[in-house]
């Protein structure tokens, strides 16, 4: 699958694509400098995500491993990177279903995300739209997220 924007045609063309996997976004490095960002962010500085000494000492990870919710945050700019709704006047973040983190992600690795649509539905003004965000993490057979994102379109 290309990693150029998938362009979708109207709410016909979008509720004719439920169950297809629309976009694989490019892989994504995540650093110990953008890990360090998120924990200033968020506040969120807990030693395994900004001590790589402490990390690399008294973790089975060898490191500092990113925040679960910083792969998560990444989905929507990474789905609207890669995926087009032409004729949308905006979308916005609903929420999401269900979130998991079946692997860690240590610090220095690579990700990508991939996104199916799951569902359209009509709502006053456009569609609520769910896609099944995962994000890959290179070489490892599990993911490092999974969400069920909602994202209400306004057409």
């Amino acid at each position: 699958m290309s990693s150029e924007p998938q362009i979708i045609n109207g709410l016909d063309d979008l509720q004719s694509r439920v169950g297809e996997e629309i976009a694989v976004s490019d892989w994504q490095q995540i650093t110990q400098d953008r890990v360090q960002a998120f924990a200033d962010t968020t506040g969120d500085q807990q030693w395994i995500h900004t001590d790589p000494d402490r990390a690399r000492r008294e973790t089975p990870f060898g490191g500092t491993i990113a925040h679960g919710f910083m792969s998560l945050s990444m989905l929507p700019k990474l789905l609207e990177q890669h995926v087009q709704l032409a004729g949308i006047k905006m979308a916005l973040n609903y929420g999401c279903n269900r979130v998991r983190f079946p692997a860690p992600l240590p610090t220095g690795n690579r990700i990508r995300a991939r996104f199916t649509l799951v569902s359209v539905e009509s709502i006053d003004g456009g569609a609520q739209v769910q896609w099944l965000g995962t994000v890959e993490r290179e070489g490892c057979e599990k993911p490092v997220c999974v969400a069920e994102m909602l994202v209400r379109c306004l057409f």
